[in-house]
């Protein structure tokens, strides 16, 4: 996170607000489950199996298939090669579209398929040399990151490097508070909202 430029902390930080969003609509469709946060539904997962309650296949499904989605978002972006940015973003607005569409046709697990696909493409997006450089949709390691860096700045490090990893968590803070507000008001309408702002990071991420 520290070696990207400003541009980069900036969509980073944009795209994890919309992991917040997305995954609090998922949330709360699905009462307490996660399209993005997938150590929730491990857990879950987790849990299920202890309890042999059903709950376990759902999780099981979920995680299987945001699997689905970075495979997917991997894969677009190593053949978009220098255009990496715009066409997995291109793909995540897609996904969102279609699940704000088919929910709207009353296929409401085709819609939290295509938003689990849509927050596992979302990783590839900056990935590199096969791996994920920023985490967009899960903010442990970014929580570790704050006080490992938080120490380094105690000893006479950098007194600032941990500011991007805050920036990240409070994006997807941030996006959560507002995928859920807008949820209350117009129900899975709100994914619209999400597509918009992916189609719209798709543009902005062509300049580099």
């Amino acid at each position: 996170m520290t070696s990207h430029d400003i541009r980069a902390k900036a969509l980073a930080t944009a795209l994890s607000a919309l992991a917040g969003y997305v995954d609090a609509i998922g949330f709360i469709t699905l009462g307490g489950f996660f399209v993005s946060f997938m150590s929730g539904n491990s857990t879950r997962l987790g849990i299920g199996i202890a309890r042999h309650s059903p709950d376990a296949a759902v999780a099981a499904g979920l995680i299987a298939t945001f699997v689905v989605g970075v495979i997917l978002g991997s894969l677009i972006g190593r053949i978009a090669g220098t255009h990496r940015r715009p066409a997995v973003l291109a793909v995540v607005a897609l996904l969102l579209g279609v699940a704000a569409s088919v929910d709207a046709s009353g296929f409401g697990m085709i819609a939290i398929v295509a938003m689990v696909l849509a927050m596992g493409a979302e990783n590839a997006v900056f990935e590199a040399d096969g791996e994920v450089h920023i985490g967009l949709t899960y903010m442990t390691g970014t929580l570790v990151k704050i006080g490992q860096r938080v120490a380094t700045a105690l000893l006479g490090g950098d007194r600032l490097a941990w500011v991007p990893y805050l920036a990240l968590w409070i994006g997807l803070i941030t996006g959560a508070c507002a995928g859920a507000t807008l949820y209350m008001l117009i129900g899975m309408d709100a994914l619209w909202v999400g597509a918009g702002a992916a189609a719209l990071l798709a543009v902005i991420s062509i300049r580099k």
